[in-house]
Parts: structure tokens; sequence; C-alpha cells
């Protein structure tokens, strides 16, 4: 078994293929190497928010996010993620209140375009701390479309704050490669 070093690899023809090994064979991409291009999931981004935010009673309410893990292609700004990317994308997000008072209903939205694409709604006891979380996959056309996160509740006439931090209130995405 030998080892080859190169920098490109072009087929012989111009628009021509190139064929890495065949049906059954395995390819080990070591940990630690970047994968880039049409292969990689990017953009990419993992967005918190880092302070209070106060949620109003039967307000539909857009979560601020104020901090970032990371941005790959710097396309989350002004709390909405907007690719430069055409493709499928996979996102998630939590929300975190800091109580509930009494039963209530309690709702978190994904957004395309400033309109709902999906939603989920729970009605939350009296508790302490409670979460709610939403996961979609969404198509997505690149410049033109944007996603957010918003948040509704109805607890006993008051609004409710976040509780804050990197865990408790979050929004994530991904672009899908292969889908």
């Amino acid at each position: 078994m030998g080892t080859i070093k190169t920098t490109n690899i072009e087929p012989i023809a111009d628009n021509g293929t190139v064929t890495l090994g065949s049906s059954g064979d395995t390819f080990t991409v070591p940990s630690g190497v970047t994968v880039a291009g049409a292969m990689a999931n990017t953009p990419a981004f993992r967005v918190y928010l880092n302070s209070n935010q106060t949620i109003s009673k039967d307000t539909v309410t857009k979560i601020n996010f104020d901090a970032e893990d990371y941005d790959t292609d710097n396309a989350f700004a002004s709390s909405k993620f907007t690719p430069q990317v055409a493709g499928k994308y996979f996102f998630t997000s939590t929300i975190r209140l800091s109580s509930m008072s009494t039963t209530s209903n309690w709702q978190i939205y994904l957004y395309k375009n400033g309109a709902i694409y999906s939603r989920f709604a729970n009605d939350v006891g009296a508790q302490s701390n409670p979460q709610i979380s939403i996961s979609d996959t969404i198509i997505l056309n690149g410049s033109t479309d944007y996603v957010e996160i918003y948040t509704f509740q109805d607890n006993s006439n008051t609004s409710r704050d976040t509780f804050e931090g990197t865990n408790n209130i979050y929004f994530s995405g991904h672009r899908i490669i292969g889908a």
C-alpha cells in the first residue's frame, strides 16, 4: 500500500469524472481534518441568549439572541439566520422561562421569511424553569430566505422572564448535505 501526496486531482478532460475507489470501499477522514466546499455542513451556527428577555403575556415575541458560540459564514445577524447557500437546513431551538405560576399555554415558533413555518405548543403547569423545544428541516433558497425563533405564553396575566445562558435559550442550524 502506498501514499499519494498532491494538492490537486483533476480529470484528464475538462468536465470529466474522477473516481475514488469502488463499490464497498471505505474512505476515512481523520479527526482534525476540515471538510470544505460542497461536502461541508456549512453554513452552520449556534447562538444563545446571554441576558434576560421579558416575554409578555398573550404576545408573540421574537427571541433576541445576543451571543454566539459559532457562526461559520457570518450568516446570523439581528437574531435571524440568512444563509447565502441554497439547500436543506436542520434547525433546533430551546427556550427556558424563569417560572410559570399557573397552568399556561406556551408555544415556540420557527419562522421562515416572517411567517410561521412550524410550531410546538405545550400546556405547562406551575413549575420553575420550564423548557420548550422545536426542531425542523427547512428548504432555503439562499440569500433571500431567513429563519427566526418566536415564542408565546399566557401565564396568569403576567409577563415571564427567560432563564438566560448558553444551554437555556439557544438556536442552532446547519445545512444538510446529501439530502
